[in-house]
């Protein structure tokens, strides 16, 4: 039973890295689909009710947004895995704009979360905690210290 939450600003490829990594095993948990908290608060209550793996595929910026997860999580005595996007705001920009339609964010959006960026620490409540850099279209990964 995990609950794996990403932290990262939007076209860091979250959602890249989870089709390639969790696709097949976890369930996704995701605001841009889901639209509401509300809808979203359904979903966790259904992970946790069946206790199925989820992916928490939002930017997670702040260590008061990840809050949420994290105390949920405990109580239900899910494991708390987190990954960290290293931000790379170029790179970033620049996949942002490959996109089109509602993919797309403004770059206004983007900067505004890149500012409030909160690195996650091991004192938030982690059980893992992970570091995920990109380059050429191919993700590396590695544990964060403690």
């Amino acid at each position: 039973m995990e609950c794996v939450i990403f932290v990262g600003i939007q076209a860091s490829g979250k959602s890249t890295f989870y089709k390639e990594k969790f696709f097949n095993t976890h369930m996704r948990i995701n605001l841009d689909m889901l639209k509401t908290r509300h809808r979203e608060n359904i979903y966790l209550a259904a992970g946790f009710q069946a206790k199925q793996p989820f992916v928490v595929d939002n930017t997670n910026a702040t260590i008061e947004h990840r809050k949420k997860y994290i105390e949920l999580a405990k109580q239900q005595k899910f494991k708390i895995i987190g990954y960290y996007f290293e931000p790379d705001y170029a790179q970033s920009i620049k996949r942002n704009n490959a996109r089109t339609g509602k993919e797309k964010v403004p770059v206004v959006g983007i900067s505004s979360v890149m500012k409030k960026l909160q690195a996650p620490n091991w004192n938030e409540g982690f059980d893992e905690l992970y570091r995920v850099t990109s380059e050429n279209g191919q993700f590396y990964v590695e544990r964060m210290g403690e």
